[in-house]
C-alpha cells in the first residue's frame, strides 16, 4: 500500500508539472497591448543592455552590460552584441535575422544550435533557441525562451528562461535601450 500511495504523489506531481509547463500564454495573447513592438524599429542602430543573470534559486550569479549594432537590408537584419560581464569575461554574438511580413522571425548565430524562432504580437516579441553555452570548461545545450516587452518605443524589459531538461536552471534579465 505505501508504494502505491508513493506511485500515486508522483503521478500527481508529474501531471501538474505537465499542466503547469503546457499553461504559458501564447504571444497572440498580447495582440492588443500597446506601445505596438516593431521588431526592425527597435532593433535598429545602436542599443545598450544591463541585466543580471540569475541561477535556478534565483541567485544573483552575474551581472552584465551589452552594446548592440543592428542594420538592415529589406527585411534582413545583422544584430551584433557584445558582452562584458562583471567578472572580466566579454562574449560576442552576432544574429542574422530575417522578419517575415506576419511578425515573425527567424535567425541564427554561431552558438545558436539551428533556428531561432520567434513572433511578435502587440507589445510582445517571443522567441526560442537552443544555444551552446560555455560552462564549467565544457559546454551544456540549453533552451533559451525570450520574452520581450516593449515598455517606451526606446525601451524594453527582456526576461530569458535558461531550460535544460525542461528544469528551468537560469534567468536573465535585460533593460534594453535605444541610444
Amino acid at each position: 500500500m505505501r508504494n502505491f500511495n508513493t506511485f500515486t504523489k508522483l503521478l500527481i506531481l508529474a501531471c501538474t508539472l505537465f499542466l503547469v509547463s503546457c499553461s504559458a500564454p501564447k504571444v497572440e495573447h498580447y495582440n492588443d497591448s500597446n506601445p505596438e513592438f516593431d521588431f526592425k524599429s527597435f532593433f535598429n542602430g545602436k542599443l545598450k543592455a544591463y541585466g543580471v543573470v540569475q541561477d535556478y534559486k534565483g541567485e544573483l550569479t552575474r551581472k552584465l552590460v551589452v552594446e548592440m549594432n543592428a542594420t538592415w537590408e529589406g527585411n534582413r537584419g545583422v544584430i551584433e552584441e557584445d558582452f562584458v560581464y562583471d567578472d572580466g569575461e566579454t562574449q560576442k554574438r552576432i544574429w542574422y535575422v530575417t522578419l517575415n511580413n506576419d511578425n515573425s522571425l527567424i535567425g541564427r548565430a554561431d552558438d545558436v544550435l539551428g533556428t531561432a524562432t520567434g513572433k511578435s504580437a502587440g507589445s510582445v516579441f517571443h522567441w526560442n533557441y537552443n544555444v551552446a553555452l560555455p560552462y564549467d570548461g565544457s559546454t551544456l545545450e540549453v533552451n533559451f525562451d525570450d520574452w520581450m516587452y516593449l515598455v517606451t518605443q526606446s525601451r524594453l524589459i527582456n526576461r530569458t528562461s535558461i531550460v535544460k531538461f525542461g528544469v528551468e536552471v537560469g534567468e536573465v534579465t535585460l533593460v534594453i535601450e535605444k541610444i
